[in-house]
């Protein structure tokens, strides 16, 4: 019904102003009162439009500002601080355009229906992407990890260079950068090393059985707590963990900052292989057992021969 009304209200202006180029009076009168009407319009609709334009970009800084604060508290992001803000300030443009087509006599709830049939066209072509963009704004709400962070995604491991709504990049230890999409990132198991800001170690050694296990225990001891890098809190740990057929095993367990892990690690693992040579802790060599077979020859005729006496 309002398109007919549409479509009577055009032909009725056409014809209007086909009268109005013959010289008819009331027709030039009535063709010069509707260009200053939509004039009028036309003027109220840009400064609509420029009111909006203003609008949106002060909402968009205030809602920028707003979560910076939030962001030099630690708890949200740079890449959430952009996408807020980018949201508000297209959400006014949207709603300015749809009041500005209205002004100039556009049904709106057509243009409302045409953008939403080719919405939903858009978002069934491109199902995978959207769904990246949702997963990345949840990771961008929830900060399961932050950039910088030490994380494992998708199996991976490395430091969070970069989160956007797309994906996030990942730098690995050997220097490779991987790009891992956030809908596979969300849909899986997100380990984060930093979070707790500390992580634990553990070392094992074989030592012979004739050794003083004791002995072995306070030299491990000695070393973890000689060591700055190694937490006090909780403090190292170091038992006899199991008895295998060369030796016995004896274990350590330290926490050490996310930052110092790896390094912490392996040098502990060095000197505590020195203190043992120091101490003389000997650390026993794996067993190897010989099997003697006689040649197939001497199976073949002694096999030949039990033959025969039976």
């Amino acid at each position: 019904m309002a398109i007919q009304d549409q479509n009577t209200s055009t032909s009725a202006s056409v014809a209007m102003i086909g009268q109005a180029l013959t010289g008819d009076p009331e027709s030039l009168r009535n063709l010069v009162g509707l260009v200053g009407a939509f004039s009028i319009r036309l003027i109220v609709a840009g400064l609509i439009l420029g009111v909006t334009l203003w609008l949106a970009g002060r909402l968009a800084r205030l809602v920028e500002r707003s979560v910076a604060r939030l962001s030099k508290s630690g708890s949200t992001d740079p890449t959430l601080t952009k996408f807020v803000a980018g949201f508000a300030r297209y959400m006014i443009i949207a709603i300015g355009l749809v009041v500005v087509l209205q002004q100039l006599g556009v049904q709106a709830t057509s243009v409302i229906a045409v953008l939403g049939a080719a919405s939903l066209a858009i978002g069934l072509a491109l199902q995978g992407t959207l769904g990246n963009v949702a997963a990345g704004v949840m990771i961008l709400l929830l900060r399961p990890y932050r950039v910088g962070d030490h994380v494992e995604l998708s199996g991976r491991q490395g430091t969070v260079a970069a989160i956007d709504l797309f994906n996030t990049r990942l730098a690995e230890f050997e220097g490779m950068t991987l790009y891992v999409p956030n809908g596979k990132v969300f849909g899986d198991m997100i380990v984060n090393f930093s979070k707790s800001g500390r992580r634990r170690f553990e070392l094992t050694f074989t030592v012979d059985y004739e050794d003083d296990l004791d002995l072995a225990l306070e030299k491990m001891l000695e070393v973890a707590r000689a060591d700055p890098r190694v937490l006090g809190d909780p403090e190292p740990w170091a038992k006899v963990t199991a008895t295998a057929d060369s030796g016995v095993n004896v274990s350590m367990r330290c926490w050490a900052s996310t930052s110092d892990w790896f390094n912490t690690k392996w040098d502990l693992l060095k000197a505590v292989k020195e203190a043992f040579d120091a101490a003389g802790l000997r650390f026993p060599y794996p067993h190897q057992v010989q099997v003697d077979r006689a040649p197939r020859e001497v199976t073949a005729k002694v096999r030949l021969q039990r033959m025969t006496a039976n």
